[in-house]
């Protein structure tokens, strides 16, 4: 039993070593800080906001969500479902404003153990 415990300790602190980190995109997420989304933002990723149909990439997209977040001032930001593959992951969260809940979900891929925004749609 012993031996069987120490085998899952070892794999899921395998497991995490590769997982990817992604503090910097929810601490953006959380305090709507379209500058530091933008850094960590691949050239070509895709956005999707509320209200418009059309994916939005490069400059045009960091200007669709500086404006998604000065209409929705984000109040905190959850992480709801988390998955990561070799070089790439997503995720789905949830941003809290005072004027409702929007879902998010973000697809990344990894360099250097840092993830680098492909895509964001907010719903």
């Amino acid at each position: 039993m012993k031996r069987l415990l120490l085998t899952s300790v070892l794999f899921c602190s395998f497991l995490s070593l590769r997982a990817a980190d992604i503090t910097q995109i929810t601490n953006a997420f959380k305090e709507g800080n379209v500058s530091s989304v933008a850094k960590i933002m691949a050239k070509g990723a895709d956005v999707i906001v509320p209200g418009s149909a059309k994916k939005y990439s490069g400059s045009e997209a960091v200007a669709k969500l500086d404006a998604f977040f000065k209409t929705h001032k984000p109040a905190g930001f959850q992480v709801v479902h988390h998955a990561d593959k070799k070089d790439n992951g997503f995720f789905t969260g949830e941003i809290s404003a005072a004027d409702g809940r929007f879902r998010v979900n973000i697809i990344y891929r990894v360099e250097d153990g840092k993830a680098v925004i492909q895509s964001i749609k907010i719903e």
